[in-house]
């Protein structure tokens, strides 16, 4: 699969709440470093975990706005019914995402969803 593809199948996969199905998308050993938290998160387990708690906790729908593919790298725009937008980076090697980096406001998001904040 081209990285685009992969990145397609990502954006399905999230808008179905597939934790399983998303971390199936993931190389075993995968980062995924969102800014609006201080630590990534590492390896395939790890992250179908935060999926898992993301779906529990959230009702979250991708709109891609503009996806770009250059090498092994896919970039997604994208926005949320509830007007929330972020960007993320995603690096495919062997169609399996090796690193994800992504981009949106925390303290919106959990506005949005009617999470607590933290203290």
């Amino acid at each position: 699969m081209t990285p685009r593809e992969v990145l397609e199948a990502w954006i399905r996969y999230f808008n179905e709440a597939d934790a399983e199905k998303l971390a199936d998308l993931y190389a075993d050993g995968a980062v995924n470093h969102q800014m609006a938290n201080i630590e990534p998160i590492v390896g395939k387990p790890a992250i179908k975990k935060m999926f898992e708690w993301e779906f529990a906790n959230a009702d979250m729908v991708c709109i891609p706005d503009n996806i770009f593919e250059t090498g092994d790298w896919a970039i997604l725009e994208w926005k949320d019914p509830k007007g929330l937008r972020g960007c993320g980076f995603f690096r495919i090697h062997n169609d399996k995402i090796v690193f994800q980096r992504g981009y949106w406001d925390k303290l919106s998001f959990y506005k949005l969803h009617n999470i607590p904040i933290p203290d």
